[in-house]
C-alpha cells in the first residue's frame, strides 16, 4: 500500500471512513463540470465498494489527499492504468486527481501530483506518466504544466467514452512527462 507525505498532506490508502468524501466528489455539480454524469448515492457507494475491495497493483492504488495539520481529508488522487487503445499506448499510466471544490486555489493538487510523480519514476521506476482533461478544463491543465507535464497535441483525441449527448466534454488534450524529462527538470 502507498503512503506518501509532502509538506502539507499525507497520501494513504482509502478508508470506509472516506466514503462520505467519495460520495460528495462524486455528486457536486463544481468538481464534475468536465464529466457527463454524477453518481447518486447508490452508485457511489457501488465504485467505492469497487475501490476498497480491490486488490491494486502495487503503487496504483486510489490515494486520499489529508491535510496534515487537521487531518482532514480533501480529496483522491493516483496512478492508473488507461486503457484507451488505441489512442493511446496500452496500459498507459495516467496521474489524476480530484479535490473538494472550496480547497481549490490552495497548490493541493500540485502538491500532490508532484509527490505521485517523485514515486512515479524514484519508486515504481516507470518511464512515463500521462494527464488527459477536457480540452478547456484550465484548472486541470495548469496543474499538469505545474507538476512538469508538456502538451502533446499529435496525441490528442475525441474521448470514446464520452456519449454525444455531451460533445463539448469529448475533446481531450493530453500531456505527458518521461523520467528523463523529470530528471532533467530536477537536475538528476
Amino acid at each position: 500500500m502507498t503512503f506518501i507525505e509532502t509538506p502539507r498532506l499525507m497520501l494513504r490508502p482509502c478508508l470506509e471512513e472516506d466514503r462520505e468524501l467519495f460520495h460528495e466528489l462524486s455528486a457536486d455539480p463544481a468538481v464534475l463540470e468536465f464529466f457527463p454524469f454524477r453518481r447518486s448515492r447508490e452508485d457511489a457507494d457501488a465504485v467505492f465498494d469497487l475501490i476498497r475491495n480491490a486488490t491494486p497493483e502495487p503503487g496504483f492504488d486510489l490515494l486520499v489527499m489529508v491535510l496534515r495539520d487537521s487531518r482532514e481529508a480533501i480529496g483522491f488522487c493516483g496512478l492508473s492504468r488507461l486503457r484507451i487503445e488505441p489512442l493511446l499506448p496500452k496500459d498507459a499510466v495516467e496521474i489524476g486527481w480530484r479535490i473538494s471544490a472550496c480547497h481549490w486555489g490552495k497548490g493541493y493538487a500540485t502538491e500532490a501530483g508532484m509527490a505521485l510523480v517523485r514515486n512515479a519514476f524514484d519508486v515504481l521506476t516507470l518511464e512515463e506518466i500521462l494527464s488527459i482533461a477536457v480540452h478547456d478544463n484550465k484548472r486541470a491543465l495548469a496543474v499538469m504544466r505545474r507538476i512538469g507535464m508538456q502538451p502533446d497535441p499529435a496525441c490528442d483525441f475525441d474521448h470514446p467514452q464520452i456519449p454525444d449527448t455531451h460533445p463539448h466534454l469529448k475533446p481531450h488534450r493530453v500531456y505527458r512527462l518521461s523520467a528523463a524529462e523529470w530528471r532533467a527538470q530536477h537536475g538528476q
